[in-house]
């Protein structure tokens, strides 16, 4: 299944109610929630008690992206604040299969991230484990970077691996997402997409959304 996820690194944080509600209304499927500690990324961004207070003006699924050293520490924090999936990098410091049974314990979809310059394979032990698993197509720390094509061979080969499996898992890519780019993700075995800038800078977000979607299915 396609879902579309915009990214709420682009938009305005002085007004998230309403750029909430405006996603909502153009046809998003999930909202794309970056935390970045500004030590395992060059940047800040927002902590629980955000998450906690938009929850309220939102109903569409959280997806929360953590970008930070110790996600352990801050897992419960998260789930009680209202997060539906919470995804951790496997290049943080925490153990991996430790880390996805404490946010199954919390009821919620456990997802994994790696950076490009992570093997795909590192994950391939904790699949079984997982309801999603989030390929980097940039740098993670900064939005508005350009999509990285050569990232397209480890979605391959994780939907290979899932399918050879039979497990039912859904392929995240965030990074440089556009009409340009959707399609190539969606052909490699993507089916969640991750979006900032192309979403919440268009003239018509609920246009755009649906572009994508038609791209993604070809």
């Amino acid at each position: 299944m396609i879902k579309i996820s915009p990214s709420i690194l682009s938009s305005d944080y002085g007004n998230l109610e309403k750029e909430l509600k405006r996603m909502e209304d153009c046809g998003a499927d999930m909202i794309h929630i970056d935390v970045m500690d500004g030590h395992f990324v060059p940047n800040i961004t927002l902590g629980a008690p955000v998450v906690k207070c938009i929850r309220k003006a939102c109903r569409l699924p959280f997806d929360v992206h953590l970008m930070i050293s110790d996600p352990c520490k801050y897992i419960p924090d998260f789930a009680e604040a209202g997060a539906d999936i919470i995804t951790f990098h496997l290049e943080a410091d925490c153990d991996a299969q430790k880390t996805v049974e404490l946010i199954r314990s919390y009821n919620i979809k456990a997802g994994i991230s790696v950076k490009p310059g992570t093997a795909i394979e590192e994950v391939f032990p904790y699949l079984d484990r997982l309801s999603m698993v989030l390929v980097m197509t940039v740098e993670p720390g900064f939005g508005g970077q350009s999509f990285m094509e050569d990232m397209m061979p480890k979605v391959r080969t994780l939907r290979a691996e899932a399918e050879r499996r039979g497990l039912d898992i859904d392929i995240e890519v965030d990074g440089g997402i556009n009409c340009d780019t959707i399609a190539k993700a969606s052909e490699a075995g993507a089916n969640v997409f991750v979006s900032g800038n192309a979403v919440f800078s268009s003239a018509d977000p609920k246009k755009t959304i649906e572009q994508f979607r038609a791209k993604a299915l070809g």
